[in-house]
């Protein structure tokens, strides 16, 4: 039985159908086990589950953006192998989203409100880089991952010390999105302009500090 070949309309309606359910759940299933789920549930002040549950949502946001992304640069890529890669990564980026969502919840929090706004603009990045090519698409993924590590680093930094489930399932993500780079680099990813690598910094120091508190 030979495997069905999707058309670019296929891959199009497919995307769509990973954006409703990015954007406006039901929430997603996880294929990893939660880190969080082998963690005490310690006790935490209202300011402190605040601003857990702040944090943990700029994280979410920033994983609705990296599913955005992943899709809009596996949709123009040109190799198959390339393609491949985006949405192996776009599956390890949605455990994030299924934990970070789940995290925000169990702290009373609520999850980004321009989540749409997130995923629609890091989508045509995505499709953009991809369309460039696939050399500079891959220096765009190892260029966000590089940046998403030091981010998820500071906010560690910032996360309630006794919050053991938030820092478990940050870890892991720093793990993952370092691991993402790596492979982005070994796959023959181009190194980016500066200006490019500086925009792409005002452009997520944009999305976080208003995802903190919108």
């Amino acid at each position: 039985m030979t495997a069905r070949r999707y058309t670019p309309f296929d891959s199009l309606i497919a995307g769509l159908d990973q954006a409703l359910h990015t954007v406006f759940g039901p929430p997603p299933e996880a294929g990893r086990a939660n880190p969080a789920d082998g963690e005490p549930e310690t006790e935490l002040d209202a300011v402190e589950r605040a601003e857990a549950a702040r944090l943990m949502r700029v994280n979410h946001s920033g994983e609705v953006a990296a599913q955005a992304l992943y899709q809009g640069q596996a949709l123009t890529a040109r190799l198959d192998q390339v393609r491949d890669k985006m949405t192996e990564a776009a599956q390890e980026e949605n455990d994030h989203l299924a934990w970070t969502e789940a995290r925000v919840r169990e702290l009373g929090g609520h999850l980004s409100y321009l989540n749409p706004a997130w995923y629609l603009g890091s989508f045509l990045i995505g499709a953009a880089a991809g369309a460039a090519g696939d050399r500079w698409s891959l220096g765009f993924v190892a260029e966000t991952e590089h940046q998403v590590v030091a981010h998820l680093g500071k906010h560690l930094a910032r996360l309630p010390a006794q919050d053991a489930k938030g820092r478990a399932i940050l870890e892991q993500m720093r793990r993952d999105e370092a691991r993402h780079a790596t492979v982005a680099l070994e796959a023959g990813a181009a190194s980016l302009p500066e200006p490019v690598k500086r925009l792409m910094a005002l452009t997520s120091k944009v999305m976080t500090r208003t995802a903190y508190w919108i």
